[in-house]
Formats: C-alpha cells, sequence, structure tokens
C-alpha cells in the first residue's frame, strides 16, 4: 500500500516574532517557500504540499528551546539534491545561523542520506536533507 499521509502546516512559536521572521523568510524561500500573506497571529509561506508559519509566544519564559522534553525535537525540510544542501549550508554561514552539524553524509538513516542541521534563533533544531530514494 502507498502512503497518503501528509502535512498540511506547521506553526512554530517563536520567542521573538521580530528576530525570528528575517531568519525564516531567508531560509523559506531559499529552499523553495514563497511568503504568501501574513495573519495576525504571525507570517505564512506555502511550500509545494505544507504551509510553514510562526506565532509569538506568549510566555515570558525565557527558557531556551529543549528538545529533550515533550514537543518538537527537529523539523526536518526535504533538498532536492546534495548540492542544495551544501547551498543552502553557504546561505546559513552568510546570515551567521547556528551550525549544528556540517553538511554530512548518514548512511544509518537511510542509503544516500545527506543533510545539514542547524538551529532558529530560538534553539530549535531544523534540518535540511536529500534522499535519493523516500520512503528508505
Amino acid at each position: 500500500m502507498a502512503a497518503t499521509g501528509a502535512i498540511h502546516h506547521i506553526d512554530i512559536t517563536v520567542r521573538d516574532l521580530a528576530r525570528s521572521t528575517p531568519f525564516y523568510d531567508r531560509l523559506l524561500c531559499a529552499i523553495g517557500f514563497v511568503r504568501i500573506e501574513d495573519q495576525p497571529e504571525g507570517p505564512l509561506w506555502a511550500g509545494a504540499q505544507v504551509e510553514v508559519g510562526l506565532q509569538e509566544a506568549r510566555s515570558s519564559s525565557s527558557a531556551a528551546h529543549d528538545r529533550t522534553t515533550p514537543g518538537l525535537h527537529h523539523l526536518a525540510f526535504t533538498a532536492p539534491t546534495r548540492q542544495a544542501v551544501d547551498a543552502l549550508h553557504g546561505e546559513l554561514a552568510a546570515i551567521g545561523a547556528r551550525i549544528l552539524d556540517a553538511p554530512a553524509a548518514y548512511p544509518e538513516y537511510a542509503p544516500g542520506y545527506y543533510a545539514v542541521f542547524f538551529a532558529d534563533p530560538d534553539g530549535i533544531k531544523l534540518e535540511y536533507v536529500f534522499t535519493p530514494v523516500w520512503p528508505a
């Protein structure tokens, strides 16, 4: 049976919308998303089959994001090629993004798996990954 599941949209809660919007705008546009109309809650970007939005946190907590507690561990975006992963790595370096792991092969995840791992301004772990065969 072929997989038919899909994600419609993802909203990411950020501490400071003014700080995070330029980061996500540069990131998402670099990987093929298009910025669409902003909503009262925050900006939106449309991809081929998923929408990504930002919302500002209501909590005054200054605690950093901890991916090992309940909630989001990390978010991975699909890259069309290994070269696209390398190109995004260069873009991330140009904007001073925190690179967690430079582009590398991860054959333990899947054949041909190639990814860069990085963090958003709030420390949320993000990934840009190419896999030649999906699902593996």
